[in-house]
């Protein structure tokens, strides 16, 4: 994601923090550089307390203790983060599954958890397989609580925790008073705050995905308007392995266990980032057909695949 051609940002203070894997930055116009500053170092703040309660790679995460107890028994959680497992659960739901935030051991019986991925022997994956899906989740809304069904199923917030950043980040900032502002995630999500001055909508440059052979990568797929929402991409390519000839990446589909082919990008505009992430990663899964179907689900949603012609343009503000 980059500023669209010609476009610079107009001045103002800008504050990152490494996070989640990725570098989160947030970009803030006026003059009170003091003022601007401690707002986004707040949010920053709140995107790192994020990390240490979702992160799979922090032990004494909340995440993480989840998955170490719940198949033992049900596992009270803290209300925020039930409340994003709800949504998630929803998401699930209405996605038909392509969006699962319990397809972990699938993620790591390709080898994406901590390296760049490798084809699994069919016996991992059987039982890989057995273990995954939301299906095997159950929450109490009542008590707050986690509980697995079985032994060996794993949580992972990966397609679905920056947006969440992405929201908590806006939510501290407009309670700071600010009204126009640009907080991003990395190349994976961003989120639209107000307007910039002078200016009716952030505009955001989508690049061509690597292994385009339509057009060079500084050529943008997209344009993007934001006016107080997200944009997430998903994609494969961010790490892959060769197998057979072909280039398989980190993107599951939690229905049948195998990479998705096909699609090189999908991107997702919605109001929340929670939502815009987590339907990212659903369509690049779903492909051309998941077009119509999140339309039917989230009317508020635009939905882009890179290279494929999709049944929603691209948004023009005041539409």
């Amino acid at each position: 994601m980059n500023a669209a051609p010609g476009e610079s940002p107009p001045p103002g203070v800008r504050a990152a923090r490494r996070a989640m894997g990725t570098r989160f930055e947030i970009f803030l116009p006026g003059a009170d550089r003091a003022y601007l500053l401690a707002a986004a170092e707040e949010a920053l703040e709140e995107v790192e307390r994020l990390e240490r309660q979702l992160s799979l790679y922090v032990s004494e995460s909340e995440l993480t203790g989840i998955n170490a107890r719940a198949a033992a028994g049900p596992v009270q959680v803290e209300p925020r983060l039930f409340a994003l497992l709800e949504t998630a659960a929803e998401l699930w739901k209405e996605t038909d599954g392509a969006f699962d935030p319990a397809a972990g051991p699938l993620v790591a019986a390709w080898g994406f958890v901590q390296g760049s991925g490798g084809l699994p022997a069919p016996e991992v994956l059987a039982a890989a397989r057995a273990v995954s899906g939301f299906s095997l989740v159950e929450l109490n809304p009542e008590a707050l609580t986690v509980r697995f069904r079985t032994p060996g199923v794993q949580l992972n917030l990966g397609a679905i925790g920056k947006g969440y950043a992405l929201d908590r980040a806006a939510e501290l900032l407009r309670d700071a008073g600010i009204r126009s502002g640009l907080i991003h995630s990395g190349t994976s999500s961003v989120y639209g705050i107000g307007t910039p001055p002078g200016a009716m909508c952030w505009r955001v440059a989508l690049r061509c995905p690597p292994g385009n052979v339509r057009s060079p990568p500084e050529t943008p797929w997209a344009v993007v308007e934001l006016v107080d929402q997200a944009l997430s991409v998903s994609a494969s390519h961010g790490r892959a392995f060769l197998c057979e000839g072909e280039w398989l990446g980190h993107v599951i589909d939690p229905r049948t266990g195998q990479p998705v082919r096909g699609v090189p990008a999908a991107a997702v505009l919605h109001p929340s980032g929670t939502v815009s992430d987590a339907l990212s990663t659903a369509l690049l899964v779903l492909g051309p057909p998941g077009v119509a179907h999140l339309a039917a689900a989230y009317p508020e949603a635009r939905a882009l695949l890179s290279g494929v012609p999709a049944s929603f343009p691209t948004p023009r503000h005041g539409e």
